[in-house]
């Protein structure tokens, strides 16, 4: 049986508290990998999954790219299985 490697992934991710209630979350290096949560936890939970869902999409040449700082708005890093 052989093991498969895994590749760990960092991304910034955004988080902006909703006036109306709840978290947006997105991954300003991921274009329009965007998520949501009643709670900054589901939120997390939520953008890690759209990031895993979105690499299952994209060339493996895109996996790695530059972060770039966009919005004064706070920010956690977020790892992925790929």
């Amino acid at each position: 049986m052989s093991k498969r490697k895994t590749k760990i992934l960092e991304y910034n991710v955004i988080f902006t508290a909703e006036s109306e209630g709840g978290y947006s979350a997105y991954a300003p290096d991921l274009p329009g990998c965007n998520s949501q949560g009643e709670t900054f936890e589901e939120a997390k939970i939520n953008i890690k999954e759209a990031i895993e869902l979105y690499l299952e999409t994209v060339d493996d040449d895109l996996y790695e790219m530059t972060p770039e700082q966009s919005r004064k708005q706070f920010t956690a890093p977020i790892q992925v299985n790929a």
